[in-house]
């Protein structure tokens, strides 16, 4: 795409023309790897699954989208070089306003919507912002100390052995130079949620986490009055990054929201 190679992991299934599918969007300085707990297992209960690294993370060339609606824009595309009429997207913060935006303004396009860790607008802290654009290791550790709930800062990994918040830095560590630093901007400076959500016509699902600091539970009120079939659910011990903190909880939720509107 656009002299760039994207990469999409499938959860391990070959596309199947007679399934519906479903996109997933990483967040800021992040790529597809945050959705390892329920990327395989949609792709083996009926869905194609394309989780993408966005241009410039992951396995992915090229650079950052330079704004959320630049993201959407890109998004299309994306669909058009997979041959996808038409797909439900699940986007977790940055991801989740890009896919917000698309469904605003792309309504033919998707067949459902889940939002995780979104609010209409996302105001990034200036001395994050700062160190972000700086590339200094003090942006990944405010986005973990921030991102993960009081629980995961205690440990809680459903995996023995595993360390969340280490996991999550050393995931930000790897993003390349400047990437973040885009991603956050391009956030912040997005002032286009309410009016996009005001379009949406597909059946939405908002999940938040109720210990989420960077996208509180009450900020996203304003989308729950302003799409049309929306639903919330809130998951008690979950922060920002609730694919890693509460993953089997986000799975449950996520999986029943696509199976009962596909």
């Amino acid at each position: 795409m656009d002299d760039a190679k994207i990469f999409a992991q499938t959860g391990g299934k070959a596309f199947d023309a007679e399934k519906p599918s479903v996109v997933l969007l990483h967040g800021a300085g992040m790529d597809q790897t945050v959705w390892q707990q329920q990327s395989r297992y949609l792709a083996h209960h009926g869905w194609n699954v394309f989780a993408v690294d966005l241009p410039g993370h992951g396995l992915s060339t090229g650079h950052p989208p330079e704004s959320v609606p630049a993201g959407a824009d890109w998004l299309i595309s994306f669909l058009d070089a997979a041959r996808l009429k038409k797909a439900a997207l699940v986007g977790h913060s940055l991801g989740a306003l890009i896919s917000l935006e698309t469904a605003g303004r792309y309504s033919d396009r998707v067949s459902q919507l889940a939002l995780l860790g979104v609010t209409p607008k996302m105001p990034v802290h200036q001395d994050l912002l700062d160190a972000a654009t700086a590339n200094e290791p003090l942006a990944g550790q405010l986005i973990v100390g921030w991102g993960f709930g009081k629980q995961a800062h205690r440990g809680g990994n459903i995996a023995p052995g595993m360390w969340m918040m280490g996991g999550g830095g050393r995931l930000i560590e790897h993003a390349r130079p400047g990437v973040l630093g885009a991603d956050l901007n391009a956030a912040n400076a997005y002032q286009g949620g309410q009016e996009a959500a005001g379009a949406v016509q597909c059946d939405t699902l908002l999940l938040l986490g109720a210990a989420d600091r960077m996208t509180p539970v009450k900020g996203a009120r304003a989308l729950q009055e302003a799409i049309a079939n929306c639903r919330t659910e809130v998951l008690p011990s979950a922060g920002h990054m609730m694919m890693t903190e509460s993953p089997r909880e986000t799975l449950k939720v996520l999986a029943a929201f696509l199976e009962s509107n596909a």
